[in-house]
């Protein structure tokens, strides 16, 4: 969103809003709740998912600084369709409803809300796109690290992500065996996978499993 509306627009839009933080694992927005607020995302990664009347989980999207949170229930004055949970620690802006609309027709915003929302569509897309799932789960895993600390990380920090397999294995549209067997062969590049969790020891290597140059 930040690239849509531009920087000027989207640091006018934060003096709206106060800081809130949240640690690894946080639930930011909770399916089912009244839109009452959004979230700008400054720092950190956050994964949307949905369940579903049959009590699956569906992971839909993942999310980095720089976009928006919960800006469909408050457009449409409805509820969360889906729960939004930290997979790094993140701070947030948070824009109360009224400030946000507010903000957005001051401004003529609602053309780039309809566009971002088309972006949101297609991007799922682009993660299943077929392939050897070791150099695209690589590459995933890269992306999501940046999202979560930039480009620039401190040589020789751990990343963690919390994430499953399962939820990579939706995310990658493959199945959680092909994953897990993604994550071992990615083991020799220092990727740890635990039960509910990926940590990323030595991201200049996985960068290369993935083939993902460096900015």
């Amino acid at each position: 969103m930040r690239h849509l509306m531009g920087d000027a627009v989207w640091a006018g839009m934060l003096e709206e809003a106060f800081e809130r933080r949240h640690p690894i694992g946080a639930t930011l927005l909770r399916q089912g709740e009244p839109g009452t607020h959004v979230l700008a995302l400054r720092t950190g990664v956050a994964k949307v998912s949905r369940r579903e009347r049959n009590g699956d989980v569906r992971l839909l999207a993942f999310r980095g600084p720089g976009e928006l949170l919960g800006e469909v229930a408050v457009l449409d004055d409805g509820v969360r369709s889906a729960s939004v949970q930290a997979i790094s620690d993140c701070t947030v802006a948070v824009l109360t409803k009224e400030a946000f609309l507010r903000f957005v027709a001051e401004r003529g915003l609602f053309p780039v809300m309809v566009r971002y929302a088309m972006g949101r569509l297609r991007e799922s897309d682009l993660a299943r796109i077929g392939g050897d799932v070791v150099p695209r789960l690589a590459a995933a895993l890269v992306a999501l690290a940046d999202l979560s600390t930039g480009p620039a990380q401190t040589p020789g920090r751990r990343i963690e992500l919390a994430l499953t397999r399962d939820e990579l294995a939706q995310h990658l549209g493959v199945s959680r065996n092909t994953v897990t067997a993604g994550l071992t062969a990615l083991a020799a590049h220092r990727v740890e996978a635990g039960r509910k969790s990926i940590a990323l020891d030595d991201l200049p290597a996985l960068r290369r499993a993935a083939d993902v140059p460096r900015d």
